[in-house]
């Protein structure tokens, strides 16, 4: 993999980010962002990543979390393809994304599309984001704060619709962005009525999007590190996030 990790300024400190680079071509090429889920930036993440920067992108994924401790010191030391152990490092991780508020994850948005900027290839211009699991809040609110995006794709992401004054959904006239979201199936961080409140606010604000369910994948269905992995809606996802990517960002 063509992968590195470098270091960039945050808000509050120093964070760690994993860099894709295309194995193939000439730049300079787009840049997207990839917005982690709560487990972090491990290896399955620089899989996701290089995946995604082999079809023509520069991908930056930032640790969000940078705030509660480096990248290896926050990356999960069980085994999550059994659900035991995905519950287990669960508990670990699941209290950093409560505390990642908006207030917080605001600026560092702003940092990390600075940061992806900055970088030696990328075209400037139009830049994507994608997100999986909290990263999709993140994910929605870059676009929302950024007319540069122009394409985001969030999947089995939660808390996109609520009822909170700060709920990403409520952002979206601010968007210029085309949106793909693939939902998980039962999954109650997103169930049917916030998503079809999500795809109101969509509609709305006049957006380009696609806001499905994909049948029989659970919540984390792209992490194939974990027990939730779903081959058939990963592929999926990988295959509508490329046309998405495509159609908006590629020269």
């Amino acid at each position: 993999m063509s992968t590195e990790m470098i270091q960039i300024p945050a808000p509050e400190g120093t964070a760690e980010a994993l860099v894709a680079r295309p194995a193939a071509g000439e730049g300079p090429f787009p840049g997207v962002i990839l917005y982690m889920d709560a487990f972090g930036i491990r290896p399955r993440i620089a899989e996701m990543a290089q995946r995604i920067a082999d079809w023509g992108y520069v991908v930056l994924a930032p640790n969000v979390f940078y705030r509660e401790g480096s990248v290896a010191e926050l990356a999960p030391a069980l085994d999550m393809t059994t659900g035991e152990g995905r519950e287990e490092a669960g508990k670990a991780a699941f209290p950093r994304v409560g505390r990642l508020t908006a207030d917080k994850a605001l600026p560092d948005i702003d940092a990390w599309t600075a940061a992806l900027a900055s970088l030696d290839g990328v075209a400037q211009g139009p830049i994507g984001v994608t997100g999986y699991c909290m990263g999709a809040r993140l994910a929605v609110r870059t676009a929302n704060a950024h007319p540069e995006v122009a394409a985001c794709g969030g999947f089995h992401g939660g808390g996109l619709a609520t009822d909170d004054a700060d709920s990403p959904h409520l952002g979206l006239p601010g968007a210029r962005a085309r949106f793909v979201f693939g939902h998980a199936d039962h999954d109650r961080s997103m169930a049917p009525e916030a998503v079809a409140r999500l795809g109101e606010a969509l509609e709305a604000a006049g957006l380009e999007a696609s806001n499905v369910i994909y049948p029989g994948a659970s919540h984390g269905y792209s992490m194939a590190d974990t027990s939730a992995y779903n081959e058939e809606a990963t592929e999926r996802h990988f295959r509508e996030l490329r046309a998405l990517f495509d159609a908006t960002l590629a020269a």
